[in-house]
């Protein structure tokens, strides 16, 4: 298991520490013309797509630049090399700021959330990780599968009405049951609803909200969003509630054959004996519901936009599960991980749109980055996640293209370290890693074989933000497929390697 690096609280306000306190050679770093004092570069930038604002000043300051906003200056990084020596765990750790810490207070001390000081961070992690085995995954399977059937019973009934699908919206929908089935024993009926299920709305307003709070100076918050801040604490308390009633059913009716919330409510860790408290049951429940259905409803709506534009890739892929597949109507779990083109388009999905589109790493002391940038202890910054998996020293000139072929073993094998983290990084990275991929490779694969994929020839991709990003208006039209039985001639397929073997992501099931 990979050891976590304890960073003591510091004095200022949480969530924060300018990087004009913390990078003693700012002038070395370049930031965007025509700042304004006070108001900092606001010239020409969009508060609704700061992400997509972020690449466009990436391309033209470089590697490293900062942006300042009211008084706040953030450092950003990509640079290939620099994002390297950030993921030195002995140096660096997760930094909890910005978006992220504007959800504490639904989220609390939650997986996501913590402060890498708080004690509940490592009881969750040791005491859940568990949850995440190979063991653990090859049981979500059969539940997985039935939540993917209730999408493709949709998708036919639109197909036949001679609709469109929407694609974020049911791919939120399949993710939210998803993950609410396997981790908590609980139906939302989502896809018996016209309308988002209420827990989706308080859900999006809240990181809706985490997002506007960045775009407006803090003293002035309560004032310029006094009517958001209201309905923000009503989507938390909705969010509470609806929790609460999850856990009190388990309470009182058990039933959960072990899974997530058994394991919140019933195990003890390990070694101390320790269980997790009421209240930060609430919290990782609602951290789960939320991490783990936002990001992965995201990257299948990206996976399935390149998809339905590349009818070349999305029939090697199609070729590829009829050969491991073969006749069957229910592929196995082992079945899904044989599935290898398919994860290459996913992992390439995620490489031009990692649906966590940042993560922000802070010195544990003080440090230089790349030999080239001091930074003092409690320093932060920014990585800029889109542009490092865009960084065409790495990914070559045609970068901005799509190319599953870029994860072949060889092209693996080829790159350095740390040049793709769509999970994050080190002890703090995503610990729902296996459950997104193994869900998204079962969707894709069902819903290739299945169904020939139109696009709108008028749509242009939109990218929407909300702490995470998703493909704005997409729908796409369907022809039923009619599978051509067990390929006989082989699809080349080289071993098996991950796309990032060699960073020291910690795994659940390391």
């Amino acid at each position: 298991m990979a050891e976590t690096t304890t960073v003591a609280p510091t004095a200022l306000p949480k969530g924060f520490r300018g990087a004009e306190q913390g990078w003693p050679r700012l002038d070395r770093i370049p930031h965007p013309p025509r700042r304004i004092p006070l108001l900092g570069d606001i010239v020409g930038a969009d508060r609704r797509t700061p992400v997509q604002d972020s690449l466009r000043y990436a391309r033209q300051l470089g590697p490293i630049f900062r942006r300042k906003a009211f008084g706040k200056e953030f450092v950003f990084v990509w640079g290939a090399d620099l994002v390297a020596d950030m993921a030195d765990e002995s140096r660096f750790a997760k930094h909890v700021g910005l978006g992220i810490a504007n959800l504490r207070p639904v989220a609390g001390d939650g997986l996501f959330t913590a402060y890498n000081h708080e004690p509940n961070w490592q009881l969750a992690h040791d005491v859940l990780a568990p949850g995440f085995s190979r063991e653990a995954m090859a049981g979500y399977h059969p539940m997985m599968l039935a939540v993917a059937r209730r999408l493709t019973d949709h998708w036919d009934r639109e197909l036949a009405a001679g609709q469109p699908v929407d694609v974020p919206g049911d791919m939120t929908k399949l993710t939210l049951e998803t993950i609410a089935r396997t981790g908590f024993g609980h139906d939302f009926g989502s896809f018996e609803r016209d309308r988002p299920h209420p827990f989706v709305t308080s859900m999006v307003g809240t990181l809706s909200y985490a997002q506007r709070l960045n775009s407006v100076p803090g003293p002035l918050a309560p004032l310029l969003l006094r009517t958001a801040t209201r309905r923000n604490e009503a989507d938390i308390a909705y969010l509470n509630r609806t929790v609460d009633d999850m856990v009190r059913t388990r309470r009182t009716t058990g039933g959960g054959d072990g899974d997530l919330l058994d394991r919140m409510l019933e195990t003890t860790h390990p070694e101390t004996g320790e269980r997790l408290s009421a209240e930060n049951v609430r919290r990782q429940v609602i951290t789960f519901l939320v991490a783990g259905h936002e990001t992965t409803s995201g990257s299948l709506s990206f996976a399935l936009h390149y998809l339905a534009r590349h009818p070349e890739i999305a029939a090697r892929a199609r070729a590829e599960i009829d050969q491991v597949w073969g006749d069957t109507e229910v592929p196995g779990y082992e079945q899904i991980a044989k599935l290898r083109y398919v994860r290459r388009v996913l992992d390439e999905s995620l490489r031009l749109w990692p649906t966590a589109p940042a993560y922000a790493r802070e010195a544990t002391r003080d440090t230089e980055v790349a030999g080239l940038h001091p930074v003092r202890r409690g320093a932060w910054a920014l990585i800029l996640t889109p542009m490092l998996h865009r960084d065409p020293e790495v990914w070559g000139a045609d970068a901005e293209e799509f190319d599953p072929d870029r994860f072949d073993a060889k092209a693996v094998r080829s790159r350095a370290p740390h040049t793709y983290k769509p999970f994050g990084t080190g002890a703090r990275a995503c610990i729902g890693r296996q459950f997104a991929l193994h869900e998204s490779m079962l969707v894709l694969g069902l819903l290739l074989r299945r169904y020939d994929l139109r696009p709108d020839p008028a749509y242009r991709l939109r990218v929407t933000e909300r702490l995470t990003l998703m493909p704005e208006g997409l729908r796409l039209h369907l022809d039923r497929r009619v599978p051509s039985g067990p390929v006989t001639a082989p699809v080349a397929v080289p071993d098996e390697v991950t796309p990032d073997a060699r960073c020291p992501v910690h795994r659940a099931d390391d």
